[in-house]
């Protein structure tokens, strides 16, 4: 490789474009280092003096409570980066106590702990040619990072460079054998990485099963039972010290004779939650209820060979075998053990599923052992007791955009970034820390590492390409050949400085032969259009410098490459879209600097559009269009055959479960390890969609996937069903006439002097109080209330003013379900039991009170699509499974129809005020009452009119956004994952 000049321009410095006369490096053995050249920068200044530094106060709360959970003022960092990705950064990897003066304030502070701590390594390791090719490292990572060109994982920024161990890794796969020793020692090292805030998976099927014998000649219990165990486990832990439950994957084979209990371990506990739930117990995700279920705090995944899915297709029998002599000991129809995890699936998202076969042909290191198991999410596959640091790339940084439409992938800066990273991320290796002994010596010996990318679906919609479509495949799967072809090139390299993985001498057949298979996946791969022809050359040339490098050199590492969920880091790098995934809604929710919020259509759509081949006028209008009705549909001007490049994961139009599974196909034969990424399927969705989900992926050559079916898991927040349905039959007209601007005032309309009403005896956790419920004669609530303890006491007083308050907002026109929403499941003492059989467990007075009321005064439709029932719906679901009698409910409850069906008693009142008349049309939706948006998932749900089956968050309780097969908070940046 000779020295050269690049020609190309530097550009803006917010995208990090190369500045002219940059001089290439020459990796080899000049010096006994690599020669490192410059991308970005420029020498003899510092990548700090290139960009404008402000100051910002970060202030982050809690929006259920407004209780603050992270304040800190005065820290530094880049104009261009996002109040998001401030907050995050300020809060999750600033180190050092809040208010000391050991706490890390500014962005130059994070990076500069980092990037020393890699480029000290690298010296005293050999890595660097001169002393000079060192300092361009650390200045050419600096940039990188700076500018948002890609990111660490999390725990690079919470450990790099700090007194604590220098744990860099966040995946984990550990090992178990059928041995009580074994299984302890699974527990505690499961614990010891749930400790550090990471997750691990680890394949259950060397424990023999619950239809075998001990050598005492007793029954042994089988792998589903000590999954228990872990499970609790998993629970009580707090991982890495925050609320989040603890992330992990179970793997068991399917010739293991306990398969069928393990799948069945999901669907019997969610038949659990739903029973307790229609008992009035909270089994939310989180709720304190929840923790009396089993097996909730682990993915499942059962793991199926080829013989297993050729047996499924010609309806064969297929044989269990012992774990201890590999005799089958029990034939099942295969096409029946299939349909039952197809079943489970649909019923509760788990388990997923792992192609056993697929994954191994792709293993460079066999010789050493089977890949058996996963991380949590998926992605990171290689040996037993090994861990993968992971690092991803931020891939709308490296288009080029002339603002004219014309557009082109940087594929020779992409590959130098990704050169500059795997160094890195190689280096790392050198110093880092493990949770245990055995996985510091694997990991060490083989050197996996996981380089990925983040914001592909917002480059394909950038570029003008559906998600769904051959271009849109063609250019990932380019951009993905080039990413790894271009690592092993490197990796290659670093085996000639300073030497291949220890493991490599036994393995180096089956690598070199993967690595040829990967050269000819590349070969075969069809070129689309203009933009991902280049990358495709790149990657051509990229995977003969692997096969002729790796012959003479070996290599490095022995993985390269995943696709990460990309969640925290993601935002940190202000990416649109996580890992894979496509772009969630065309509208996002942006937080503004100094406080408060707006709604924007994404930057990409204007880019989409131009590279089209639309007007600016044209795009004007477009743009305008999406801002007011959150979608394409009837755009003016926009050609019905570009609508699906504005498709998205939600909404009317949204991307095809098929589709997900075809864009993974067209990235796996380029990647090392595999994919995170859930394909979602909508409630209607049958197990056949789910079966054939399954068979396609195994087809494709996918090597795991995982489903979700909209609405199948109790332990997230309740889809609108038919309030939603309603909701779009009352905007749809609307959507279609212009918008006026009416402002409406308030006005209290008094109840008149007689007025019908209920009281209600109640007790809850053995406080007894009260409630007084009067009505309009033919409107509804209008006043509230409650006795409470004796006059005069600080309770009673308390229960007068909180009357009061409600009773003067119902009369001001304040919607009773919007006192419903916000005061259910709101928890302080007296809480517990009740007397009241429609309401068995309370929260607290007020969540009683407002289960009550909602019971008595809301429309079936309304209160059921916030999960309250009375007894006798809650009973009528277990026996039909449908909470309405024949006919359904069409009429809000009368006053008679309560007094015939309740011992409550009809009263006068003193004289109170009522509420506003409510003009015609302006009726309040139950489904958006009080609604408040607190990021880009819940403004979608409200543009799209659904509800998103995500958590909430932990930490700040906003309704949390997927990425890859785990979520990610928006507002505080916690994961429910590993990375």
């Amino acid at each position: 490789m000779t020295e050269t000049t690049s020609g190309s321009a530097r550009g803006s410095k917010a995208n990090g474009a190369p500045k002219k006369g940059a001089v290439k490096g020459t990796p080899g053995k000049a010096a006994k280092g690599l020669r490192v050249e410059r991308i970005h920068t420029t020498p003899g200044v510092h990548p700090y003096d290139e960009v404008t530094w402000t100051r910002r106060d970060v202030v982050m709360t809690n929006w259920r409570d407004g209780s603050v959970n992270f304040e800190q003022h005065g820290v530094e960092f880049p104009d261009s980066w996002s109040v998001n990705a401030v907050n995050i950064v300020t809060s999750k990897y600033f180190r050092g106590a809040v208010g000391t003066p050991q706490r890390e304030w500014s962005l130059k502070q994070l990076i500069d702990r980092v990037v020393k701590t890699y480029r000290a390594a690298g010296e005293k390791e050999g890595y660097f040619a001169t002393g000079e090719d060192a300092e361009v490292f650390e200045q050419e990572l600096a940039h990188a990072l700076l500018h948002q060109i890609f990111s660490f994982n999390s725990p690079v920024w919470f450990n790099v460079g700090t007194a604590q161990p220098q744990q860099v890794s966040a995946c984990f796969i550990l090992s178990v054998d059928d041995s009580m020793e074994s299984i302890l020692d699974w527990y505690k090292e499961e614990g010891m990485i749930f400790k550090g805030g990471s997750g691990a998976g680890l394949n259950l099927s060397r424990i023999r099963s619950s239809k075998e014998l001990l050598s005492s000649g007793g029954n042994a219990s089988g792998p589903v039972s000590f999954m228990r165990g872990a499970d609790a486990s998993a629970g009580t832990i707090k991982s890495g010290g925050a609320t989040r439950r603890a992330a992990k994957m179970v793997v068991l084979d399917v010739d293991h004779p306990d398969v069928e209990a393990f799948i069945d371990t999901k669907v019997t506990e969610e038949e659990k939650i739903r029973a307790l739930r229609d008992a009035g117990f909270d089994m939310d995700l989180g709720g304190d209820d929840i923790t009396s279920v089993q097996y909730q705090n682990a993915n499942n995944s059962v793991r199926v060979t080829d013989e297993f899915m050729n047996a499924v297709g010609a309806g064969e029998k297929f044989g269990l075998r012992s774990r201890m002599t590999g005799e089958v000991i029990e034939e099942v129809d295969a096409k029946g053990l299939f349909r039952k995890m197809a079943e489970a699936a649909w019923a509760c998202a788990d388990p997923g599923i792992q192609y056993d076969d697929t994954i191994n042909r792709w293993h460079t290191s066999p010789e050493t052992g089977r890949i058996t198991a996963s991380n949590p999410c998926s992605e990171y596959m290689h040996l037993d007791n090994s861990s993968c640091n992971l690092a991803s790339l931020n891939l709308m940084k490296f288009l080029d955009d002339d603002g004219e439409g014309n557009q082109r992938f940087d594929a020779t800066r992409f590959a130098k970034v990704v050169e500059l990273v795997i160094t890195a991320m190689d280096i790392s290796i050198c110093f880092a820390d493990f949770p245990t002994q055995k996985i510091g010596e694997t990991t060490r010996a083989y050197r996996q590492l996981g380089i990925g990318y983040a914001n592909l679906g917002a480059l394909l919609m950038a570029t003008g390409h559906a998600y769904d479509s051959d271009g849109g495949r063609a250019l990932a799967g380019a951009i993905t050949s080039l990413m790894t072809g271009t690592s092993y090139k490197r990796s290659a390299e670093l085996a000639d400085i300073v030497g291949a993985y220890d493991g490599y001498a036994r393995n180096a057949d089956a690598h070199k032969r993967v690595m040829k298979q990967h050269a000819d996946a590349n070969t075969a791969a069809v070129r689309i259009d203009d933009l991902d022809s280049p990358v495709w050359a790149a990657a051509t040339e990229a995977w003969q410098d692997v096969l002729r490098l790796g012959e003479k050199n070996g290599f490095r590492n022995a993985q390269a490459s995943v696709l990460a969920p990309t969640g925290t880091i993601g935002l940190m790098m202000d990416c649109d879209t996580t890992g894979v995934e496509p772009d969630l809604a065309l509208v996002k929710f942006k937080k503004l600097v100094g406080g408060g919020s707006m709604q924007i259509v994404n930057n990409t759509v204007p880019q989409a559009l131009r590279r089209l081949g639309y007007q600016p006028e044209q795009v004007e209008a477009i743009v305008a269009h999406i801002a007011d009705h959150g979608n394409v549909i009837d755009a003016p001007g926009l050609k019905a055959e570009h609508y699906e490049v504005f498709d998205c994961a939600m909404g009317e139009r949204a991307i095809s479960p098929m589709g997900h599974v075809r864009m993974m196909a067209a990235a796996q034969p380029f990647l090392s390890g595999a994919i995170s990424k859930t394909v979602n399927l909508p409630e209607s969705a049958s197990v056949e969609d789910i079966e054939e989900v399954y068979l396609e992926g195994w087809r494709l050559g996918t090597k795991a996937l995982a489903v979700y079916r909209d609405n199948c898991k109790v332990g997230q927040p309740l889809s609108a069903k038919k309030a939603d349905e309603k909701a779009k039959a009352e905007t749809a007209p609307v959507a279609a006439e212009p918008q006026k601007v009416v402002e409406y005032r308030p006005t209290r309309r008094r109840l008149p002097k007689g007025r019908p009403g209920i009281t209600t005896s109640f007790t809850v956790g053995g406080a007894e109080g009260y409630m007084t419920a009067n009505s309009y004669p033919d409107d509804g609530l209008g006043e509230v209330f409650l006795k409470m303890s004796k006059q005069g006491s600080t309770l009673a007083g308390m229960m007068d003013a909180f009357s009061i308050a409600v009773s003067v907002g119902l009369q001001y026109g304040v919607p009773l379900e919007t006192y419903v929403s916000k005061f259910t499941n709101m928890r302080f003492e007296p809480a517990g039991l009740t007397d009241d059989q429609d309401v068995r467990m309370a929260q607290s007075i007020v969540d009683y009170i407002f289960r009550r009321l909602a019971l008595d005064f809301l429309p079936f439709e309304t209160r059921s699509a916030l999960g309250i029932h009375s007894a006798s719906e809650r009973q009528r679901h277990l026996e039909t499974g449908s909470y309405e009698p024949e006919g359904g409910y069409e009429e809000e409850p009368d006053l008679e129809s309560l007094q015939q069906s309740a011992p409550r008693q009809v009263t006068s009142a003193p004289s109170a005020a009522a509420p506003a008349p409510k003009a015609d049309g302006a009726e309040a939706k139950p489904a958006d009452a009080g609604r408040t948006v607190h990021n880009s998932t819940e403004l979608a749900e409200i543009q799209l009119g659904l509800n998103a089956d995500a958590p909430l968050c932990f930490s700040c309780g906003t309704k949390m956004r997927r990425a890859g097969s785990c979520y990610v908070c928006e507002g505080c940046g916690s994961t429910s994952g590993c990375s």
